[in-house]
C-alpha cells in the first residue's frame, strides 16, 4: 500500500507559535480556532468575515484538515474551552 503524503498549502505548525498545533500560515489564527465556530454553527463566509485576514479557501483547508485530522483538533478546543472556563 502506497502512502500518501498530506500536503496543505495553507495549513502549517510552527515551533513557539499557538504550541506548534496547526494555524493557518501567515497567521496566528489556529485551526481549532475555524473549526470551533464552524461546529457552534458559524457558515464559511461567517468566519471569513469574522477573521478578515483569512480567504474562504484557507476556511475550506482548516475543514479539510480537521477531516483527516479530528482527533488533534478535538483535543485542541477541549484544552482551549477549558482554559477559558477555568
Amino acid at each position: 500500500m502506497d502512502t500518501i503524503e498530506q500536503a496543505c498549502r495553507y495549513i502549517v505548525s510552527v515551533d513557539g507559535v499557538r504550541s506548534g498545533r496547526a494555524v493557518v500560515a501567515g497567521t496566528r489564527i489556529a485551526v481549532h480556532d475555524v473549526i470551533g465556530l464552524i461546529l457552534n454553527g458559524a457558515a464559511v463566509d461567517d468566519v471569513a468575515h469574522g477573521f478578515p485576514s483569512l480567504t474562504r479557501a484557507q476556511v475550506y483547508e482548516c475543514l479539510a484538515y480537521y477531516e483527516d485530522n479530528k482527533a488533534e483538533i478535538d483535543y485542541a478546543a477541549a484544552r482551549q474551552m477549558a482554559e477559558t472556563e477555568a
